[in-house]
Formats: C-alpha cells, structure tokens, sequence
C-alpha cells in the first residue's frame, strides 16, 4: 500500500512540474475560461444575469481546462513512450490511470472558481449553495477528466486530441443547458443532451446558484457517478487493449 501510494504521488507531482504550464494548457485550461468569463459578465453585468450566467462558465472552465491537460499529459508520454515506463510502477492499471488523471481533476476544480471571482466583484453570490456547488464541481471535474482521457487513448498526437475534443466539447456549449435550458432546445435535440454528463453536472450547479435547476438532485448526482465509472472504465479497456496486450 505505501508502495502505491508513492508511485500514485510521484507520478501526479511529475505531471504538476511538466505538464500544468504547458501553451495548450494555458491557452485553453486557463487564458480560454477567464476569456469567456470577461465577455459574458462584462457584457451583461446585472446581478441577476450574473448569477444565472455563472454556473455555465464555471462548467465551461472546468471542461476545457481539463480536457486539454489530458490531451498534453497522456499523448505526449504515448508519443515519447515514456508511458511505458510508466507501467513497470508497482500499482496496479487503474490506479495509474487515476494518478494520470488526478491533475486534470484539481485542474479542472481550481478553474471552476476562476469565475466565481471575477463574479464576486459584479454581485451578491449570498445564498449559494456552495456545499452543493463544490461537489458539482467535482463531479463535472470527474466525468471532463475522464472523457478527455477517453478522448486522449483514442488517438496518437496532441494536436489529433485537441481537434477530437473540440468535436465534443463545442457542442455541449449549447446542448448541455449551460446557457440555454435544455427544455427549451428543440425536440430532437434534447435526446443528445440527457447523453451527455455535463448537463446533469450544469444542472446541479444551476440549482446551487440560482435555484434554476430543473430535475431532481438524486438523479444528477447518480447520472454523474454512472458517467464517471463508464468513462473511466471503458478508457483502461481501451488502455489495456491497445496500448498493453
């Protein structure tokens, strides 16, 4: 157990040192968030639009920040094969994986509230539900993370997982009810956004901030933890079936 605890803490500290101030992280995980962040609550700075708006940033910074540090950290060591090495550690398959993905997640959470503080100078955010926010905030952390990891094994260079992932996350811009709820998108649209885990991730957040949510706590939160295992588990399929065996 110690063992794998420090194989899992070395090889997260190693991605924190090499990856995190990496240009794709930047420019998508950190200047892409507080650039949208500027443009909505500059460009409508009432209260009330401010705390509507902000549970779709803070979704939208958690998204991109994570997906693009899986798309560095995991294409890049599979590139260099130093992902290899990485396999001789004395953990198991899965905890190296969790260990790969465990910067993305912090990542993700940490730019989550990049928002919140441009968002305190515009409004009262007195009432939020931040117990409930934080583990949205987790959960929404947890399934980008995973699909950018899902993204990441499924291709072999870092500009092929960026492209990839903009196919995904573009859309779920609008179909997920970041912005514009999902029982307002037309009909045939609506099927797209129950299979995608933002939007039970964005709902959550929207019923902490706004009381603006519209299906009930329990089903999000079981809908996010299902999209988490079935993320997850399919990526270390893909990573043992095409990397390993």
């Amino acid at each position: 157990m110690r063992k794998a605890w420090i194989a899992f803490s070395s090889i997260l500290m190693k991605d924190v040192r090499s990856y995190y101030l990496k240009p794709p992280n930047i420019s998508w995980g950190l200047l892409f968030p507080i650039a949208w962040t500027l443009m909505f609550f500059l460009r409508s700075p009432v209260a009330m639009d401010v705390r509507e708006l902000l549970p779709g940033v803070m979704s939208l910074s958690i998204l991109f920040g994570t997906t693009s540090m899986l798309a560095v950290t995991i294409t890049f060591e599979r590139k260099s094969r130093s992902f290899e090495r990485l396999l001789l550690a004395p953990i198991s398959l899965n905890l190296l994986m969790l260990a790969k993905t465990s910067g993305a997640i912090i990542f993700g959470i940490l730019n989550a509230f990049v928002p919140v503080i441009f968002a305190l100078f515009l409004t009262d955010l007195a009432g939020v539900n931040w117990l409930m926010a934080l583990g949205s905030v987790i959960f929404i952390a947890i399934t980008s993370t995973f699909l950018g990891l899902l993204i990441a094994v499924s291709v072999s260079q870092v500009f092929e997982a960026q492209t990839f992932s903009n196919f995904f996350r573009f859309p779920m811009i609008f179909l997920c009810g970041l912005f514009i709820p999902v029982y307002e998108l037309p009909a045939f649209l609506q099927p797209l956004s129950y299979i995608l885990p933002l939007t039970y991730g964005a709902d959550v957040l929207k019923e902490a901030v706004s009381g603006t949510g519209f299906m009930p706590l329990g089903l999000n939160f079981l809908a996010l933890l299902g999209f988490s295992l079935l993320l997850f588990g399919y990526s270390v399929r893909n990573v043992n079936r095409k990397w390993i065996a």
